[in-house]
Parts: structure tokens; sequence; C-alpha cells
């Protein structure tokens, strides 16, 4: 038994959950908050068998693409001390963060 964290994008999350529990695969939703953006993220908790890990994998990467988004990031203005304006900057976002973890005992009550 693996034990799948998957953390996800926001927008990524709901279709990526329909299609994992359309195979058969269940998942524990939880909603989260990155630290580079400060944006909201979703993390995925998914129980499973050796023999489906990898179909779960790769349902990750076929939903969860890397795009490019425009944030807005704090500059300082020139000559002055402690006045910040935002400006905007292009980041990658999306895509998954994934961790496989050995799972030593697995209990359903």
């Amino acid at each position: 038994m693996k034990l799948i964290i998957a953390i996800v994008q926001d927008e990524d999350a709901s279709r990526l959950v329909s299609n994992l529990m359309n195979d058969g695969i269940g998942v524990t939703k939880l909603a989260t908050t990155g630290g580079f953006l400060r944006a909201g993220n979703t993390t995925l908790l998914i129980g499973i068998d050796e023999a489906k890990l990898d179909t779960a994998l790769k349902i990750i990467e076929k939903i969860c693409k890397s795009r490019k988004q425009i944030a807005t990031s704090p500059s300082p203005i020139s000559g002055t001390s402690g006045v910040y304006v935002p400006y905007p900057v292009e980041v990658m976002v999306g895509g998954a963060t994934v961790f496989v973890m050995d799972v030593e005992q697995f209990v359903k009550f």
C-alpha cells in the first residue's frame, strides 16, 4: 500500500478528483495555501494499492499542467523609502508536487 500526497492548483483539483474517482481511486481533499504566491491550492491524500499507483500518477500528470500566470509583486519606488508599488510579473503555476510514501499499516473502520 502507498500514500500519495499531491499538491495541486485549485483550478485543477475538481477535475483531478473526478478523474481519480471515476477510475475507482478514493481521495481525501484538503484546502491548503502555498507559500510562494500565497495562493490557495489543494492537497490530495490518496491511499492506493501498488498495482494502481502508476494509473493514479498518470492521471495526475495528465490533468495538472504547468501554465503561465500574471502575479503582482511589490517594487520599491526610486528615491523613497518604504513605498512599494505592485507591478505584474509572469510566473509558472500549476503542475503538481507529488510525494509517494510506503504505508506500513492501513485500517478502515
